[in-house]
């Protein structure tokens, strides 16, 4: 094995070792555990649990997705509501800061609404009086009602303005949320009559490439919902912060307030701080006192202000608590669909990995084959040419089925298998078609009359031996027209294998690789050329029986029951005058790789009677 070949072996063995390591730890059951950091966020009503919810419901694509995908939604909602809830009950206990502008716009709303309510009232009591009066009073009354009516038509009209402005300067808040509310209430109205449509769930499609697109679409899912998960854990740590901090001023102002001290946890009086060992009836009779205590009428006003202020406040504290709660709910349903979304996706990374060893394993198993196929040839008692041809259809067909299964493992099945061969067939058919007609050729080099290595062959003209077969090419190494010397030139001439299918070829190297081949002298003239040709047929004769006599059978066992009897193997030889003499041409049968031997012994069989004849002294006339 080649080094090249044993560095591929061990990379490809590492990478197996590798793929099959992942596919037995992807199968293994997984603790999915994740902490998110907090981060403070505030918004006057934040109805982004209900948004994330609704944009996470459209990746739920399995059953146990949804169904998380529906607890989401309905805690979202839930936690919208109380938002909507608290942000009423702060807007009438804490009304925001002024801007001087607002506070002008406020005025201007006050204003309006002193005159609003009062042509309201002079409308009502004319249209009491209306009702008693008669005759030319009732006229009276009644032209004054139509421009008291004119009037509170244009009170209401410039309350309505001011109350807009008051609204946009940012003083109106209750206006703001109820307005928001509506809306609010309007798409969650919407939503019930129009339930969320959930996606359906892709079809499963095999192939490494579509396992990655998969991965790659659950990859985007877990991190959205990973955002939405630390968004629900950091607005969940900003409510509780708040809920701390409104829960310490509330008893803070108990604690201050000599009438709520007796309800507070940070009370510093004795009695107070000894009440919890006390019985429940002398706490209640404690309480009773501060009630009954006698006070003026602003210290009244006061306690009643400051008690409504910590009943709203206490209000707050219940909304803030179920809201966190939701968040807290909002957070574990987004962690069991990152649980889902986690294992999903282990199952497609192990299928890919799945994917990953199958090729790795054919590529192993395509780097052996020229190895395991020597080794197996090797034990077979075949025939050259026969040897040649099954290793070369072995080796292409092992080939072609590797990368048809590589394929189909990497991209999958086709769904469309008819249409898609037909579509495929035709766009190869065009922009390969080269190397398709070169391809099939090589199916017909590889046949009965094909050409194997080491076949003398002429390809379009050129005359030379084969050295090497592919699949799209064939090389020749060239040794000039067979008429020649055969001796190589030294170049290398390739071919596509297109010329077996489009074109012909001639292989001079047959089953038993015969082929004519000539021997020319010139005898001189003045002589009798006869006692020379008959020596030289004798010696072509001895040079070529065998060879005749094998070539002879060869032929009647190819033409089989057809008649070759005008075939002849036997040497012939033709004689014709040419300027100086008798040109003698001998025309024998031998095997293509003996050719240049057997012409060379002739040769100097030829020029060996030709030297004893010119040494020879002709013979003296005999007297008569």
């Amino acid at each position: 094995m080649r080094t090249v070949q044993k560095i591929a072996a061990v990379g490809l063995i590492l990478a197996l070792a590798a793929a099959i390591y992942g596919v037995v730890q992807l199968g293994q059951p997984s603790i999915v555990s994740a902490k998110r950091k907090a981060a403070a966020q505030s918004a006057m009503i934040d109805q982004s649990p209900l948004k994330t919810a609704q944009e996470l419901a459209q990746y739920a694509d399995t059953p146990e997705e949804q169904e998380i995908a529906k607890a989401a939604l309905d805690a979202g909602d839930k936690a919208v509501d109380v938002a909507f809830a608290t942000a009423f009950e702060d807007s009438k206990t804490h009304p925001p800061q002024l801007s001087a502008e607002a506070k002008e716009i406020l005025a201007r709303v006050q204003k309006a609404q002193k005159i609003d309510d009062a042509l309201k009232a002079q409308v009502d009591q004319l249209t009491a009086e209306i009702a008693r009066a008669s005759g030319a009073h009732k006229d009276a009354l009644q032209d004054q009602l139509d421009v008291a009516s004119s009037s509170l038509d244009v009170a209401d009209n410039d309350l309505d303005d001011a109350r807009r402005d008051l609204s946009d300067a940012g003083g109106d808040v209750h206006a703001r949320i109820a307005k928001l509310k509506e809306e609010h209430e309007a798409a969650d109205k919407e939503r019930k009559e129009n339930p969320v449509k959930f996606p359906s769930l892709a079809p499963d499609e095999k192939g490494v490439l579509h396992r990655i697109e998969q991965w790659l679409a659950l990859n985007k899912k877990k991190e959205l919902l990973q955002r939405a998960k630390s968004e629900a854990d950091t607005r969940a740590a900003a409510l509780t912060d708040r809920h701390n901090a409104l829960s310490a001023k509330v008893e803070a102002e108990k604690a201050k307030s000599p009438d709520m001290e007796v309800h507070s946890g940070l009370s510093k009086n004795p009695a107070n701080a000894a009440a919890p060992a006390q019985d429940e009836d002398a706490v209640a009779e404690r309480v009773a006192r501060h009630v009954r205590k006698t006070r003026s009428a602003d210290d009244k006003q006061a306690t009643l202000a400051l008690a409504k202020n910590i009943t709203a406040d206490q209000h707050d504290l219940a909304n803030l608590d179920r809201s966190v709660d939701y968040e807290k709910d909002l957070s574990g349903h987004y962690g069991d669909w990152l649980d889902i979304v986690a294992e999903r996706q282990r199952a497609v990374v192990r299928r890919i990995l799945i994917g990953s060893v199958i090729i790795l394993a054919v590529a192993l198993v395509g780097l052996f084959f020229n190895t395991w196929l020597e080794k197996v040839l090797g034990k077979l008692n075949v025939e050259r040419r026969q040897l040649q041809t099954l290793r070369a259809t072995a080796r292409v067909t092992v080939q072609v089925v590797a990368i048809l299964f590589v394929l189909l493992v990497f991209f999958g099945p086709p769904n469309q298998l008819g249409t898609f061969l037909g579509l495929a067939g035709a766009g190869l058919t065009v922009a390969l078609k080269d190397f398709i007609v070169g391809f099939l050729g090589w199916f017909a080099l590889m046949g009965k009359n094909g050409i194997r290595l080491g076949d003398w062959v002429e390809i379009n003209g050129v005359t030379g031996e084969v050295v090497e077969i592919g699949i799209f090419h064939t090389v020749l190494m060239e040794t000039g027209n067979w008429t020649d010397s055969g001796h190589p030139t030294g170049r290398r001439v390739t071919f596509t294998n297109s010329y077996a299918i489009e074109g012909h070829y001639f292989n001079f190297s047959t089953s038993g690789q015969w082929l004519w081949d000539e021997l020319q002298l010139v005898l001189p003239t003045g002589e009798d050329p006869y006692p020379m040709i008959e020596a030289i047929q004798k010696r072509v004769l001895e040079a070529t029986q065998d060879s005749t006599k094998a070539a002879t059978e060869e032929w009647k066992s190819a033409a089989g029951s057809r008649d070759i009897g005008s075939f002849s193997a036997e040497p012939s030889i033709n004689l014709k005058p040419v300027l100086g003499g008798i040109e003698l041409s001998v025309r024998y049968i031998t095997r293509a790789n003996q050719r240049s031997q057997l012409r060379t012994k002739l040769n100097q069989a030829a020029v060996e009677l030709l030297g004893k004849r010119a040494a020879t002294p002709p013979a003296s006339p005999q007297p008569a």
